[in-house]
């Protein structure tokens, strides 16, 4: 069952959202050649923790991170570690949620490690792109299938193999909730609600679609070996224009 958000919910999600992204903001300045996911890990915590939230990821369904680390070949759920070091010309996805007042937010961001190569910058700008695309489709009166075409007709463009297995969610009281998002067009003729709130997240592939789970039972991995992106917001719909709920606060 898909649940309209109150008034003070949204509150609440808006400043959770608000600590996920001081996490991101941190993140892009500290993602260099040299540091490891577990000092990524780390700085993030910290941040969650100062700002009086809780860690949603840490201990859900036993996993082991604050955040979500997956770099190059890795789409989704990256366990960080303190042997796993950035190196120059890496891509990584740092996924990343906060609860403040029992309400989450949720959001995920890929950034680019030193200098990469032009098909993985081109990767990072169509996965973007498609995130804003399905972002703009996040309208009461529209169907949650407009929102999965517009990141489809985004990958169809740049010819990126699009995730299948994975996609977006209702967040709010809990981090995963109704309905499901496709990052595809199924035919799902939900109509999209004042106070609906989903996490949009689109994870496009340079060459299949095909993905596999590695053997630490967490990390989801290209078939293929090669890169993913993901991006992902949070983000509520109503009766005119969408409005993120993770970006900062004035």
């Amino acid at each position: 069952m898909i649940t309209r958000k109150s008034r003070d919910e949204i509150k609440r999600m808006r400043h959770a959202g608000h600590i996920v992204a001081l996490v991101h903001k941190k993140m892009k300045e500290v993602i260099e050649p040299g540091i490891s996911t577990k000092e990524l890990d780390s700085i993030a915590m910290g941040i969650i923790k100062e700002n009086k939230a809780i860690p949603t990821f840490l201990g859900y369904h036993g996993f082991p991170g604050c955040i979500c680390a997956s770099i190059n070949d890795e789409i989704v759920h990256g366990i960080p570690s303190e042997n796993t070091i950035l190196k120059e010309g890496d891509i990584i996805a740092v996924d990343v949620g906060a609860t403040y007042g029992g309400m989450v937010g949720d959001s995920a961001w890929s950034y680019a490690v030193g200098k990469i190569s032009d098909e993985k910058a081109l990767l990072m700008k169509a996965t973007e792109e498609s995130l804003f695309a399905g972002i703009e489709k996040m309208r009461a009166g529209n169907v949650l299938d407009d929102i999965s075409g517009a990141i489809e007709d985004v990958a169809h463009k740049y010819n990126m193999g699009i995730v299948r297995q994975y996609g977006g969610h209702g967040v709010g009281r809990a981090m995963h909730e109704d309905p499901f998002l496709f990052n595809y067009r199924v035919g799902d003729k939900t109509q999209i609600k004042s106070g609906y709130v989903i996490a949009i997240e689109p994870m496009l592939n340079l060459g299949g679609d095909d993905v596999k789970v590695l053997d630490d039972d967490w990390t989801v991995v290209t078939k293929d070996g090669k890169p993913s992106a993901h991006f992902e917001h949070t983000v509520l719909a109503t009766d005119g224009e969408p409005i993120l709920l993770t970006t900062l606060m004035e």
